[in-house]
C-alpha cells in the first residue's frame, strides 16, 4: 500500500472524495474531449485535424517560425510536433526549410494554401464557441482561469 503525504503549506486540508465527478482533472478531460469532438467535423471540411489546427494557429499568428518555437508555444516536444508538420507539409499547407544562418534550425512557413485555410478555421472556431452557449465574458473568464491554472501547475512542476 502506498501512502502519499501532503507537502507543508498545501491548500487542501481535508481528504478529498475520490468520486470521478468531483475531480477537476476529469472535468477538464471531458471538456477537452467535447471541444475536440465539436471541432472535428468543422476542421475536416478544410482538411485539418485538431492538433494540426493548433499548429496552423501558431503560424497564422506569426509565420516563418522555428520548429522549437512552435513546439514551445503548443507545449509539445519537437518529436511530437514532427509528424504533424510532416502531414501539414504533405497536404501543401506548410513548408520546412533549413535556416540559412543556422543549419541546426528548421523554419516552418505557411504556403498560400495554408494561409487560405485561416478563414475556414475562423468560421469553425466561431461555430464551436457558439455551441458552448457561453457569453463572451464567461468564455474570457474561463479561458483566463485555465491559463492561470496552467501557469501555476508549470511553476509547481519546476
Amino acid at each position: 500500500m502506498y501512502i502519499l503525504s501532503r507537502p507543508e503549506g498545501a491548500l487542501v486540508t481535508t481528504p478529498t472524495n475520490l468520486r470521478l465527478d468531483d475531480q477537476l482533472c476529469f472535468a477538464l478531460y471531458a471538456a477537452t474531449n467535447q471541444i475536440t469532438r465539436a471541432y472535428r467535423p468543422l476542421l475536416e471540411r478544410i482538411g485539418l485535424t485538431y492538433p494540426q489546427y493548433l499548429v496552423m494557429m501558431v503560424l497564422w499568428e506569426s509565420d516563418h517560425r522555428p520548429i522549437s518555437d512552435i513546439a514551445g508555444r503548443l507545449q509539445l516536444s519537437t518529436h511530437a510536433l514532427s509528424p504533424l508538420l510532416r502531414r501539414l507539409e504533405s497536404a501543401g499547407f506548410v513548408e520546412r526549410q533549413v535556416d540559412g544562418a543556422d543549419a541546426r534550425v528548421t523554419i516552418v512557413s505557411l504556403t498560400p494554401e495554408g494561409r487560405e485555410l485561416e478563414q475556414g478555421a475562423s468560421l469553425a472556431q466561431y461555430d464551436v464557441v457558439d455551441q458552448t452557449r457561453l457569453c463572451s465574458e464567461d468564455l474570457g473568464e474561463l479561458r483566463d482561469a485555465l491559463r492561470a491554472l496552467v501557469v501555476d501547475l508549470v511553476a509547481e512542476a519546476s
